[in-house]
C-alpha cells in the first residue's frame, strides 16, 4: 500500500520560514516525478514547485518562485520543501503528490497545514 505522508506545517508569521517534509512508502520516489501543491480555502489546488523524475529542470509556481525550494531524497524516498519569505497569501493546505506518467499513476499525501498570519 502506497502512502505519502507530511509533516513540517504550523503557524508562522509573515516573513518567516518553514520547511515540509514528504516520506514514502509501498513505492520508489525514483520512479515518480515529485511534486508540492496547495489548496486555500475556497480556491482550487495549485502546484508550488514540481522535480521530475529524470534529470530536467524543476518548476515553480508562479507565486512561490525565489522564495520556495524543492529538494528530493529518492535513498530516503522523501521529498522537501524549503519555504522562505512566508506570505499570508501562502495559508493553505500543502499535499504531496507522486506522479509516474508512463504508467498513468498519481499518489497523493493526506496534507498539512500551513497558515502565515501575524
Amino acid at each position: 500500500q502506497v502512502q505519502l505522508v507530511e509533516s513540517g506545517g504550523g503557524l508562522v508569521q509573515p516573513g518567516g520560514s518553514l520547511r515540509l517534509s514528504c516520506v514514502g512508502s509501498g513505492l520508489s520516489f525514483s520512479n515518480y516525478a515529485m511534486s508540492w501543491y496547495r489548496q486555500a480555502p475556497g480556491k482550487e489546488r495549485e502546484l508550488v514547485a514540481r522535480m521530475p523524475r529524470v534529470e530536467a529542470p524543476t518548476t515553480y509556481g508562479d507565486d512561490v518562485q525565489g522564495r520556495f525550494t524543492v529538494s528530493r531524497d529518492n535513498a530516503k524516498n522523501a521529498l522537501y520543501l524549503q519555504m522562505n519569505s512566508l506570505k499570508p497569501e501562502d495559508t493553505a493546505v500543502y499535499y504531496c503528490n507522486a506522479h509516474n506518467v508512463l504508467l498513468s499513476v498519481v499518489y497523493w499525501g493526506q496534507g498539512t497545514q500551513v497558515t502565515v498570519t501575524s
